[in-house]
């Protein structure tokens, strides 16, 4: 069988390497790495015009929408808290459209951490801008217990309770049109929420910074039917 060609969402910023300072569309090894130990091939997908999401997509077996900058308030009806980011317009509106396409294709996706907060948004739901207690402070992932929600495509993922690795400090507040929860913190925060009826996953947690692969392969198992 065919390995399936996975696109993973990248973000534009300032990077250095050799002698050369440059803008650059960056996203840590650690995502590719797990798309292609779960048996996928990894595709970056750097911001581009919401117009081009569709054919994009269309060219993917599946889809991961990476962590990153806050999302824009705006997005979901909000004013802005002053502990909420810099926005990221043009990543906005690129991950909005490639999720809005991948969904009217029947394409499987994966939400991580931002990505999880914008497919809810996508779906009309509401954010929390800011909680405590999900990160080991600035530049450090902290770690926290998340139990599945049992039934869930999650809960059949992971069954069990496990401990991930996590940086964020923005979560679901309102759910979005159809998802549903599928796993919890401790302090009650959603942590994983899907579509029922559709290979579609949100996980508020950095799988790719942990050694627990179960989430990608559920995702290049679906993109390889």
């Amino acid at each position: 069988m065919d390995r399936p060609l996975i696109g993973v969402t990248t973000y534009l910023d300032s990077a250095r390497w050799g002698v050369w300072e440059l803008p650059a569309a960056l996203l840590p090894a650690a995502y590719p790495r797990l798309v292609q130990s779960a048996g996928g091939i990894a595709a970056l997908l750097p911001p581009d015009g919401p117009d081009a999401a569709a054919a994009a997509v269309a060219r993917l077996d599946g889809l991961v929408v990476s962590g990153g900058a806050d999302v824009e308030p705006a997005r979901y009806g909000a004013a802005r808290d002053l502990r909420t980011g810099p926005p990221a317009p043009e990543r906005d509106a690129w991950e909005l459209a490639l999720i809005g396409a991948a969904l009217a294709a029947g394409v499987p996706v994966l939400g991580i951490c931002r990505g999880m907060q914008l497919l809810n948004v996508a779906l009309g739901g509401t954010l929390v801008q800011h909680l405590e207690g999900h990160t080991g402070g600035v530049g450090v992932l902290g770690r926290h217990t998340v139990k599945p929600v049992p039934g869930t495509r999650y809960g059949t993922l992971v069954p069990e309770a496990v401990e991930v690795p996590t940086y964020h400090h923005q979560a679901v507040d309102r759910l979005g049109a159809g998802l549903v929860p599928g796993a919890y913190a401790e302090d009650g925060t959603v942590e994983a929420v899907e579509l029922p009826d559709a290979w579609v996953l949100g996980v508020q947690w950095h799988p790719e910074m942990g050694d627990d692969p179960r989430v990608m392969e559920g995702l290049v198992r679906a993109a390889s039917g």
